[in-house]
């Protein structure tokens, strides 16, 4: 069987999950653009177990007309010649031209989704437009358990729905982590880092929350005084000058450092020095930074809008979750994590058997599961309806 797994850019998570694809069966991996305005990574090369096609170099495909997208699509799927397409989501443009193609020459579309939350989007929306989507798919592989209750609601039976799409290489993180563990005194003053500190990960942007984040460390800091951990803000973005502005005004100068954004080979060296993890978004579909946390072996502090929350944290065991809206409870949990009251060596080791659970082999074996389900599941038909639906938001 040849599968097509689709993602917007390839990435190095996305990597690690089409190489344990690719050890399992032919793969060809189709990313819509080879860079886009999100994310900074460093461009990803080669395909080893896999077949790389890209349909738009050096622009985002964000940035091209309708037309162009169609018909990119098309051919690259008329030339791979798949047997079943992996899809993820259904709401951008080129996840929308693949679905449109994959059911026109009747090939089944596997949905990868991490979403969850349906209670802000209008009734009929949800019943109507969403429902009409996912019933053109005959399976599913997602993120976790509040995904697979989205589906459900959506009408998607349960036998359809596989689990494991957000997944990171754990190896990679927990490796580089234990390296610099092994080597912290020298590392900590290269990267000038305090001894002991939380760290989060994340864009610059409003739903991470960060200005809650700060609000509730400077709290903290005032609990403790002097002998209080420090904090460490990875990432950048758009609210990058209105952070600084806030630690300032709150005094946290010499507390709270912002190195800026971090490489995917040296963000675990920070996993691996950092004391506790937190990650404090008021809406998150999964939260991919908290597995690279767990892999590393960190104890976390996870926001219960993050769609990872109930699958990856246990209440006491490796960590805690918050209302992301609750400053006084979040510094709390601070306090906590860092008096010396917790055993944060056995949190952290907990959170790296829990992760375990969660691998690119996870990714890959589910995946193909739900490629064997869509083959062999009725396939759907495009009414005059569907025709429309999909026209409609792909030229929107």
């Amino acid at each position: 069987m040849k599968l097509a797994v689709l993602f917007h850019r390839l990435g190095p998570y996305h990597h690690a999950r089409l190489q344990a694809a690719g050890r399992l069966g032919d793969v060809v991996a189709v990313e819509f653009c080879s860079v886009d305005k999100t994310y900074a990574w460093g461009k990803v090369e080669g395909a080893e177990g896999f077949r790389r096609v890209t349909l738009f170099e050096n622009s985002d495909i964000d940035d091209q007309p309708a037309g162009a997208v169609v018909r990119r699509m098309r051919g690259a799927l008329d030339e791979i010649r798949p047997e079943v397409v992996a899809i993820p989501g259904w709401s951008n443009r080129g996840a929308l031209a693949a679905l449109e193609r994959s059911v026109n020459i009747n090939i089944p579309a596997i949905l990868m989704s991490d979403t969850w939350d349906l209670r802000s989007r209008p009734i009929w929306l949800k019943t109507n437009i969403k429902g009409r989507l996912v019933r053109l798919f005959p399976s599913a592989l997602v993120a976790g358990r509040r995904q697979v209750e989205c589906l459900l609601a959506l009408g998607m039976p349960r036998e359809r729905i596989f689990v494991g799409y957000d997944v990171v290489d754990n190896l990679h993180f927990w490796r580089i982590a234990e390296a610099a563990r092994q080597e912290q005194r020298v590392v900590r003053s290269r990267l000038g880092l305090p001894e002991r500190f939380f760290l989060s990960v994340s864009r610059f942007v409003p739903e991470k929350n960060l200005g809650r984040l700060i609000k509730a460390f400077a709290k903290y800091r005032n609990c403790t005084g002097g002998g209080s951990w420090k904090m460490v803000l990875l990432g950048d973005g758009p609210l990058r000058r209105r952070l600084l502005d806030l630690r300032n005004a709150l005094r946290l100068e010499d507390d709270l450092m912002l190195p800026g954004f971090q490489q995917y080979d040296d963000l675990p060296i920070y996993y691996g020095l950092a004391g506790a993890f937190i990650l404090a978004s008021t809406w998150e579909p999964w939260g991919l930074v908290v597995n690279e946390a767990m892999a590393a072996g960190l104890p976390v502090l996870v926001s219960n809008r993050c769609g990872c929350a109930p699958d990856l944290v246990e209440e006491g065991r490796n960590g805690y979750t918050f209302d992301p809206y609750d400053v006084e409870n979040l510094a709390r949990l601070m306090l906590r994590m860092s008096d010396g009251s917790l055993d944060l060596e056995a949190m952290g080791q907990a959170s790296h058997e829990i992760i375990a659970r969660w691998t690119p082999e996870t990714f890959a074996e589910n995946l193909w599961k739900a490629a064997e389900t869509a083959m062999a599941a009725p396939r759907p038909q495009l009414g005059l309806l569907d025709k429309m639906l999909l026209s409609a938001l792909i030229h929107r």
